[in-house]
């Protein structure tokens, strides 16, 4: 008992901080409080490729196939990438993960797909969440297109080239990627496991020849056939014939 009256004497005796009297009235500051959605970043000039599409690629399309209208000529309309996560039915984290590393990716908000309906097989209910999506356009659109094939696609590991059938056989062209950490947004010793994705790139061409020209234009690098080595031809060596009668004396 007596321990606990010295302690409380103790606190009683201890001085209390007084705190610095705070401006009063109209000469007061008040810190404004951000309100409303965060301010839009300003573009100073359109991205490169834009104006690379703009100012070469475009007449050259129209020269290669004697279009009649500019209007005529091929543009990409919008990319839109795709993550399949089978195991995120049984998973939830698996899909936080996604939705980060494809919104640094992209440089946009994903949208969480959904199963469709029930599959026994697969243990798969209707509703549950299967992977993530985003689709790109405009600037974004074409910075995305940019990046993928002047830095990712490089960094892939004994790249040689897409495979130039990937078209669908009205212009647009689908590529796939089987490990995110080819993009330099992604941050190795942050990702939980490798995951792929598929990249479609639409276009308003009408024909493979027409959408092909166009990504070769903008840069896309397509696998180059390896020409066919020439076959030194076989010179078949003589027999000289052997007299019958020399086979017995030989024997």
């Amino acid at each position: 008992m007596a321990k606990d009256d010295d302690k409380g004497a103790a606190k009683a005796a201890a001085p209390k901080e007084k705190k610095p009297p705070q401006a009063k009235g109209p000469g007061r500051k008040k810190v404004a409080e951000p309100t409303g959605p965060a301010p839009k970043y300003k573009r100073t000039q359109p991205p490169r490729l834009k104006q690379l599409y703009r100012g070469t690629i475009h007449g050259q399309l129209i020269k290669d196939f004697s279009y009649t209208s500019a209007m005529q000529a091929p543009r990409v309309m919008k990319i839109s990438l795709n993550m399949g996560l089978g195991r995120a039915a049984h998973d939830a984290k698996i899909i936080d993960f996604a939705v980060e590393e494809l919104k640094a990716i992209a440089g946009q908000a994903p949208v969480i797909t959904k199963a469709k309906k029930d599959i026994a097989n697969y243990k798969l209910r209707k509703g549950h969440k299967i992977g993530v999506m985003v689709t790109l356009r405009g600037d974004r659109m074409w910075e995305f297109l940019d990046r993928l094939c002047n830095i990712a696609l490089p960094r892939v590991r004994d790249f040689r080239g897409v495979s130039p059938k990937g078209f669908d056989g009205r212009g647009n062209y689908t590529l796939g990627v089987k490990e995110q950490i080819i993009f330099p947004e992604i941050e190795y010793d942050k990702i939980d496991q490798v995951k792929g994705m598929n990249i479609s790139i639409i276009t308003t061409a009408k024909t493979d020849n027409e959408g092909r020209a166009l990504l070769a234009y903008l840069g896309m690098p397509f696998r180059q056939p390896t020409p066919a080595t020439p076959v030194a031809p076989v010179t078949p060596t003589p027999v000289t014939p052997v007299p019958v009668g020399t086979q017995g004396a030989a024997a």
